[in-house]
């Protein structure tokens, strides 16, 4: 039971990072008197990037 603990702590890490992430963007752009969503892509993007490095890291880490 401790392992699937483990591994549903890291999914969930991973669905908070790339949340926050793209809600930051999200919220910088309705900020901006701009048409375009550039900032939600752009964090949006980012933020999975660094929630697979932290899953990738988490995973291979003894």
């Amino acid at each position: 039971m401790n392992e699937y603990g483990k591994y549903s702590a890291i999914a969930f890490q991973l669905l908070a990072i790339v949340f926050l992430g793209t809600y930051a963007g999200y919220r910088i752009d309705m900020e901006l008197p701009e048409v375009k969503p550039l900032f939600t892509v752009i964090l949006s993007l980012l933020s999975i990037g660094v929630g697979l490095y932290v899953t990738l890291k988490d995973l291979t880490k003894k």
